[in-house]
């Protein structure tokens, strides 16, 4: 049984499909191993950022961006927040509104189980 992708916002799925070139082929690529083999791509391409978040872990001409999701029962991806990175660390603020985003999707789950 494959996996199921899917995007907190229709917004946020063009955001993506809209970064450069490099980026969206790795996207794309990595997408489609994880529906299929599932969530953790494992190092470099996915990293656990704990709590049930993880990162899509994209490295291109172009620079390094990053894309937040975690994963629902019913074999469910959601992909919740982009960004390219500037600096080595995650800054904080990008942490915050994956977490908080995870949050909203997890509980609209739970709410929709009861």
């Amino acid at each position: 049984m494959s996996w199921r992708i899917s995007f907190y916002s229709a917004e946020l799925q063009e955001e993506i499909l809209r970064l450069p070139a490099g980026f969206v082929a790795r996207f794309l690529r990595y997408a489609e191993r994880m529906e299929i083999y599932g969530p953790d791509l494992g190092m470099p391409h996915t990293r656990a950022m704990g709590d049930g978040l993880f990162e899509l872990r994209l490295k291109a001409a172009e620079g390094i961006a990053r894309v937040f999701y975690c994963t629902l029962v019913g074999r469910r991806i959601v992909m919740l927040h982009q960004f390219v990175k500037k600096s080595e660390k995650t800054p904080l603020k990008e942490l915050r509104l994956g977490r908080s985003r995870m949050k909203e999707v997890k509980d609209a789950q739970h709410s929709e189980s009861l």
